[in-house]
């Protein structure tokens, strides 16, 4: 018998053991995919806010978050006169509390901004939201959640302000979310002046060198980068990449144990087979490499379990209705190609100590094992 006909054949004999190791990858690997899928697609939609059709984002230097970058109004201005700037917006965010809602998130904006405009006007239009107003838009799911339409107000920190419109965006934190004029933002918040960041769209034939190149001669302060470069660089992004692989990593732990566990078991159950295997002329290596290829065909069964369980409670979590805009997971070839890798090494390490125990047995000695 072959040394892979003798895996499967193993595998099959003892079924249930063989589901109770990979369950346990399995579940490592969903959690895993679920939560870097999750964090992942949280990232992409918070790097779609600060595009908004625009190829750089200017922020202050050396601050933890955006919410705490203070960028002066009259960068936008010089900005926009340079020849290689086809526009500049800027962006202000903030948090602020409501009636039974504490925690709204608020985006300052100028009517000019292109945010707006993406949406579906469900009350009122873009003509309402004026750079001298104090109206604000809501997304479709704050609208829902402070109760708030067209013609009414809403109490937002420690103003009142008139409902200029309502709109469906796709992106959650958009969606539910307040836009405010840049000037009452300011105001409301007491940020004069200032704005969190300012998204650059490059004019025709110029690179974003030259943004950066200017940026560094006439403010030193603040920064100029590409939303690549951001999004690689931003502390908050990779704090949230580096949870969701830890928090995985945790899961691959149990599911190795389980690994572990269920080898044990196997070539404790089957002693004499193995013994037998040896006076018919497998060597140690042969041995070995049985337990090894159990292993890694449990882990790999797994790992597909794995990846269609995440996949489809993904599908189901972006289905449900007050999650939809929220819930855009983002699982690419490089997470996937992450999980198999660490699902493979569980696999290996799970039945380094099987495998040594079975390829030191001495034949004579495992016959006689009861």
């Amino acid at each position: 018998m072959s040394l892979w006909r003798m895996i499967f054949t193993n595998l099959r004999r003892h079924r249930v053991r063989t589901a109770i190791g990979a369950t346990g990858i399995a579940l490592g690997v969903a959690t895993m995919l679920s939560v870097v899928g999750l964090l992942g697609g949280a990232v992409k939609m918070f790097e779609r806010i600060l595009r908004s059709d625009s190829e750089m984002v200017v922020f202050e230097k050396s601050v933890s978050d955006l919410f705490f970058s203070n960028v002066p109004v009259d960068v936008v201005a010089e900005l926009e006169k340079q020849p290689f700037v086809k526009e500049a917006q800027p962006v202000l965010f903030s948090i602020i509390a409501a009636p039974d809602r504490p925690v709204v998130t608020c985006f300052g904006i100028r009517a000019t901004d292109g945010r707006l405009r993406k949406g579906e006007w469900l009350q009122g239009s873009a003509v309402a939201f004026r750079d001298d107003g104090e109206g604000v838009v809501l997304g479709e799911r704050a609208s829902d959640f402070l109760n708030a339409k067209v013609g009414g107000t809403i109490e937002l920190g420690q103003g009142i302000y008139p409902v200029a419109g309502v709109v469906r965006l796709e992106n959650g934190f958009e969606n539910g979310g307040v836009f405010m004029p840049l000037l009452a933002c300011q105001k409301a918040f007491h940020k004069e002046g200032v704005c969190s960041v300012v998204t650059v769209a490059l004019a025709p034939g110029h690179e974003s060198s030259e943004v950066k190149a200017w940026m560094a001669e006439k403010h030193p302060k603040l920064t100029a980068l590409e939303n690549e470069e951001f999004s690689r660089s931003y502390s908050q992004f990779k704090i949230m990449k580096t949870t969701a692989w830890v928090v995985g990593g945790c899961a691959f732990l149990l599911g190795g144990l389980s690994v572990t566990n269920t080898m044990i078991l196997s070539v404790f159950s089957r002693i004499k087979e193995i013994a037998i295997a040896r006076v018919c002329g497998f060597s140690r290596c042969q041995v070995a490499m049985m337990i090894f290829g159990e292993s890694l065909l449990v882990s790999a069964i797994g790992t597909v379990a794995g990846w269609g369980l995440s996949a489809g409670g993904l599908r189901l979590l972006k289905a449900v209705p007050d999650l939809q805009g929220y819930i855009e997971p983002n699982i690419g070839w490089q997470e996937v190609s992450g999980a198999m890798a660490l699902a493979a090494l569980t696999a290996l390490a799970g039945a380094m100590y099987p495998a040594w125990y079975a390829a030191r047995l001495k034949p004579a000695q495992a016959l006689r094992f009861e």
